[in-house]
């Protein structure tokens, strides 16, 4: 069994015969960057710079294991550069799916779709009942669904179920029925707990976006009592 001092020697051995060629202070180099970025990710909080940092210190590794030469290293960073580089792209398109979405006041939660399974409902098909508590937030890809209880009919295109979603109790106020064959697309709790937890921004502007569809509900609401109000006579007879 070596001693303590034996490795010591080792090591010193081995960095020295490493600094002796520029390749071996480039391996050198690379592999303490790429152990810095590595603690510095460990203090990151959110999914964006957490994905940037891997992907540094994946192409750190990578010079180190070329040059070294240390082929389970170059397989290992080799096979997780692309997934860090792909996951980092994805989180960024959805960042700016949201805020494009939210600056344009997109209430409709297209950008969602790619996060969403799909499920193709017939026609009378009940997709929730008034009272049901909500795990799901939905998007009507093509179809019409109707709430039954004030018999108003959405066209496809359109995002619903938030308002639940979101609510403190997360019980449905109307019943989602199927007036024709539909392709609902839904993302449940969990995934959406997961992209807010991964970037903190997209959460930020899903909020804002539910915000905007409840202020264009009461918007809607108002006009309609003022409406009762200017003629009631023709409000009772509808």
């Amino acid at each position: 069994m070596l001693s303590t001092q034996a490795l010591i020697d080792a090591a010193n051995a081995g960095l020295a015969q490493a600094l002796a060629t520029p390749s071996g202070i480039i391996a050198l180099c690379s592999a303490a960057i790429a152990g810095g970025l590595v603690v510095v990710s460990s203090l990151v909080k959110t999914m964006i710079p957490l994905r940037c940092l891997a992907v540094g210190s994946n192409l750190g590794f990578l010079v180190y294991g070329a040059l070294h030469p240390s082929l389970l290293m170059v397989l290992l960073h080799g096979a997780l550069l692309p997934i860090n580089i792909v996951r980092t792209a994805q989180m960024v398109r959805l960042t700016r799916r949201v805020s494009a979405a939210a600056e344009a006041s997109d209430l409709s939660g297209v950008w969602l779709r790619p996060y969403m399974r799909s499920r193709r409902l017939k026609a009378g098909h009940v997709l929730f009942h008034k009272g049901e508590t909500a795990t799901h937030l939905y998007f009507l890809a093509a179809g019409r669904i109707e709430f039954v209880e004030i018999g108003e009919v959405m066209e496809e295109g359109r995002l619903f179920g938030e308002i639940a979603f979101f609510a403190p109790d997360k019980r449905r106020s109307l019943t989602a029925r199927c007036v024709t064959d539909c392709n609902v697309l839904r993302i449940d709790e969990m995934t959406f707990k997961q992209l807010y937890y991964q970037n903190p921004a997209f959460g930020f502007e899903v909020v804002t976006l539910v915000a905007g569809r409840l202020l264009a509900d009461r918007k809607r609401l108002e006009q309609q009592i003022a409406v009762n109000h200017r003629d009631p006579i023709s409000s009772a007879a509808a």
